[in-house]
């Protein structure tokens, strides 16, 4: 198979990066190092697609991992970003659409009563962390392998996502300390989130978790693992924290609490919720919430936090999100799931597929994925030869097997379908190995 390269255009440019740039990418995936191959460029996006500068198209199924809920360019979106750049780009001070941002936000998610805007998904989490230490004043948080956090020093012990991608379970940088106040347990497997509880008792501040795992590929909880996790931490006095960067308003309006009738103490909220511009959030409890400074004596700052461009887009996103847009997305996804099954299964391919909504995990695995350990069990040499194959044929996924498909409202049964041919010979490319 004569192997996919990247235009000219994208492969003097990536060149250039390189020697500016560590890596020549801003972030560590986009390098397409785990895939064997070196990126295209994007030149623009526009509904369902991507353009690269070298003129070619792809149907996308990454949405600036995620945000992208709408498509690209949506005009509304746009429309609130260039009125909101006229009054100006950035104030670092108070502004009245932070307050409706985070009134939409608290309508939508009943667990959260105070919400504090931030730039990032790392950002939230990092402070979510924070803010359950200094509440509580205990230091040991409890993660799970798999579950990706953003890149802070206490999240990156057994990480998912771009850490897993690298083969880097522990990143350098990340003092023994910082390690030994972070304890991994596995998905889905209550009985050993009991043992730590039962073994460092009166010590563990918080549990985080991706209530949807969106980082390991899409990986779900089992029934009732999210309700036993909610009364082992009353029960321990342990605060939960849903991390929602990926699934917040993604797998229903209300995310996690709607979709598992579950209340976390605090969630972190990131991609949707900036229209795809750098917006994060954490919010929950409000005695929680006031230990925060002003109010309380836990740090957090941040010039851009409240940026009014990206509240605007987030404003104009979730003002969008009605339950008609949430039974597309779910016939967009069903569609999806649909079409790679079906074209898997011609090509005599064994695949594993999760899903939940609009997020899809495909494995090459004919297991069920239900934890971290189950993931690396799949072939991600047959995912390589999968990716390269789509990419020649006008498709773009996320460049690792440890990501997700996203679609959007854009990505109807027509695009979808028009897709099918890419992937059947993507699967039976596999096969032919």
């Amino acid at each position: 198979m004569e192997k996919w390269q990247p235009g000219n255009i994208s492969r003097e440019i990536f060149n250039e990066a390189c020697k500016v740039i560590p890596g020549g990418v801003n972030s560590p995936v986009r390098a397409f190092q785990s895939v064997n191959l070196e990126p295209f460029i994007v030149d623009r996006a526009k509904g369902p697609f991507v353009y690269d500068v070298d003129g070619n198209c792809y149907t996308d199924f990454i949405c600036s991992w995620g945000p992208m809920i709408l498509g690209h360019g949506d005009s509304d979106v746009e429309d609130a970003a260039i009125a909101a750049i006229k009054k100006g780009t950035s104030f670092g001070a108070s502004h009245k659409d932070e307050t409706t941002l985070a009134r939409l936000i608290k309508s939508r998610f009943p667990s959260i009563e105070k919400v504090r805007l931030v730039s990032s998904g790392t950002e939230a989490t990092m402070s979510a962390v924070r803010l359950a230490r200094g509440f509580t004043g205990k230091n040991k948080i409890v993660k799970f392998d798999g579950c990706y956090h953003g890149h802070s020093d206490s999240f990156l012990i057994n990480a998912g996502s771009g850490a897993a991608t690298l083969g880097v379970p522990s990143s350098s940088g990340v003092t023994k300390a910082v390690a030994e106040d972070t304890l991994s347990a596995v998905y889905n497997d209550l009985e050993g989130v009991e043992n730590l509880f039962e073994k460092f008792d009166g010590e563990i501040a918080a549990v985080i978790i991706e209530p949807v795992a969106g980082n390991m590929g899409c990986v779900l909880p089992k029934e009732n693992f999210l309700q036993g996790l909610r009364t082992l931490c009353d029960n321990y006095g342990v605060l939960l924290i849903f991390d929602e960067v990926i699934t917040g308003f993604r797998i229903a309006k209300g995310g996690a609490f709607e979709r598992f009738n579950v209340k976390a103490d605090l969630t972190t909220l990131g991609k949707v919720a900036g229209g795809g511009m750098p917006v994060g959030a954490f919010g929950g409890r409000g005695d929680i919430m006031d230990f925060i400074a002003p109010a309380g004596s836990v740090y957090q700052a941040g010039t851009l936090s409240g940026n009014p461009v990206a509240v605007a887009c987030g404003i104009a996103t979730i003002n969008k999100l009605t339950d008609n847009l949430y039974t597309e997305l779910e016939k967009n996804g069903a569609c999806l799931e649909q079409i790679l099954k079906e074209t898997a299964d011609e090509a005599g391919v064994k695949i594993s597929i999760n899903r939940m909504g609009s997020i899809i995990g495909l494995f090459f695995s004919d297991e069920k994925i239900l934890n971290y350990d189950d993931v690396k069990k799949s072939d991600s040499s047959k995912f390589n030869i999968f990716f390269e194959t789509l990419l020649k044929n006008g498709v773009s996924i996320a460049p690792s097997p440890f990501e997700v498909m996203f679609v959007s409202s854009v990505h109807t049964k027509e695009i979808l379908n028009n897709c099918k041919p890419a992937f059947l010979k993507a699967f039976k490319a596999v096969k032919e190995v």
